[in-house]
This record gives C-alpha cells, structure tokens and sequence, in this order.
C-alpha cells in the first residue's frame, strides 16, 4: 500500500486528491497538512471536506517534520503556493519522503534549489507546473510544431479563476520555455509580459504572454502561431480539476520507481519525452 501525506489538504486540490485517494485499492493517506496554526488542527479531515471520518488527524505546518515522522508517507503530495511549498520540500527531503509537486510560482533561484535538494537527498520526485494529461500531450505538440512555424509571430494566452494568485500561470510559463527552447530563443530576451502604451512594432523573435483572470475559469492555454494571412491556434482547456488529480494519481505510481536523485516531470511519467 502506497502510503501519502497531502499538504494544502482542505484546499481545492488538497480535497480532490484526498477524495480521489480514498476510492485507489492501493493508495491511502496517512496525513492532512494544512497553514501554520490551522484552526481545524485535530479534526479529521474527512469531515472537514465533507466525505465523514477517515482517521486522519488534520495538523499545521509547523508541526510538518513530527507528523511526517510519525505518519511515515512515501510520498508528499503538494499543492500550494510556492513558498510554502519549498519549505515542505526541503522538510520532507531532508527525512527521505519522496515528492509529488503540482505547485507553480516558484523563483528561477527556488526550483534550481529544489533540483539540487532532491539530488543531495537521494529521494524520488515528480515536478510540473501542470498534470494535466492532455496539457503534457499539449507541450509535446508545441516542442514539434513551433521549429516548423519558426517564422510566425508566437503569443501565449492563459486565463484562470479570479482566485489565482501567481501569473503568468506555471503552465504558461512551461509553454513559452518549451517554445523558446525549441526555437533557440533566450527566454531572457523574447518574453514580452503584455502590452501597453506605444511599445513599438513586435520582433520576429519575441514571445507574448498575457494572462486574464475571471470567474471560475479551471484553465485555458492557447498558444497562436501567427502568420501572413493564416494562423494555427492550439488550445487546452481543463473542464474541471479532475484532470490534474488524474495526473497525480499517475505519478504517485510513477515516482516510486523513478530515479533516485532525480526531478521527473509529466513527460517522464507519460513517456512522451
């Protein structure tokens, strides 16, 4: 039995991942984390998220290293924001518990860190801005398509729910690296973040990412390749979050017989590399 703790665990994905969890054979949850000083501390999480008791005490944060030693997880799952998120990696690599990491937002300096954290650590992990299934596949077709359309003019459009706190989104951002990477570009020097006031006519070379923010929306990804009278639009939209959760339940059973040392994402789990 795969054993695992989930962190953000009364949140939005905290609560589907747990929820999809409980209906596995061979997945079970062994801990709920949740913000420093939670007042739901003690209380067992599936009441908290509606589903009745299922003998896992909600704890804070701060109280991460005692309970992940005393829960012994195989693997942490997480979902959060970005730095609480990368003070729960280094906690949990530090006492060998293998990652599971869907959260976006981290710095450039942080994800390097984290890289070299799970290599010190010998742990397990899997890392992706999105686990989507269909958005993996998504990132595949870009890497293949964009030196094929290197002339056209690249723009990038996410929008999200009105709660989302990072932009552009990690997907967004995984989409413009993948495209720039493919394409030889220096992400440094193409990406251009919206548009305003008289910014002059746009360069062969860069790369617009723009963000919108509304509603519920789950998430939409298009990315335009524009050219002289046509243009070629790919567009993912997540319906509902169970498409991520689809994605963690493929790694869990993936990151156990992963490489030790090693960050894998999406594409290692899917075998779409």
């Amino acid at each position: 039995m795969l054993k695992v703790a989930v962190t953000g665990a009364a949140g939005r994905m905290g609560s589907g991942i747990i929820k999809k969890i409980l209906e596995q054979d061979d997945i079970e949850v062994v801990a709920a984390i949740e913000i420093p000083n939670t007042p739901l501390e003690g209380k067992d999480i599936g009441e908290v998220i509606g589903i009745g008791n299922i003998g896992v005490e909600t704890s804070g944060a701060e109280n991460l290293e005692s309970v992940l030693k005393e829960s012994k997880p195989d693997v942490l799952v997480d979902f959060t924001i970005a730095n609480a998120a990368f003070e729960t990696i280094k906690i949990a690599a530090s006492i060998g518990v293998n990652l599971v990491v869907g959260t976006t937002g981290f710095t450039e300096d942080q994800s390097n860190e984290i890289t070299e954290i799970v290599k010190k650590s010998n742990i397990k992990a899997v890392i992706s801005s999105n686990m989507a299934i269909g958005v993996n596949v998504f990132f595949k077709v870009l890497r293949d398509l964009s030196p094929i359309l290197n002339d056209f003019d690249i723009e990038i459009i996410e929008a999200h729910h009105n709660k989302k706190k990072d932009s552009p989104s990690g997907t967004a951002m995984t989409a413009f690296e993948v495209i720039a990477d493919s394409l030889g570009r220096d992400t440094e020097d193409v990406g251009v973040y919206g548009r305003k006031g008289l910014v002059g006519e746009r360069t062969k070379d860069e790369i617009g990412i723009h963000a919108i923010r509304g509603g519920d929306i789950v998430g939409d990804h298009t990315v335009m390749f524009v050219g002289e009278g046509e243009r070629l639009e790919i567009t993912h939209r997540a319906h509902t979050r169970e498409v991520f959760i689809a994605g963690v339940m493929r790694s869990l059973r993936f990151v156990m017989n992963s490489e030790s040392g090693k960050v894998s994402d999406m594409a290692d789990v899917l075998g779409i590399k």
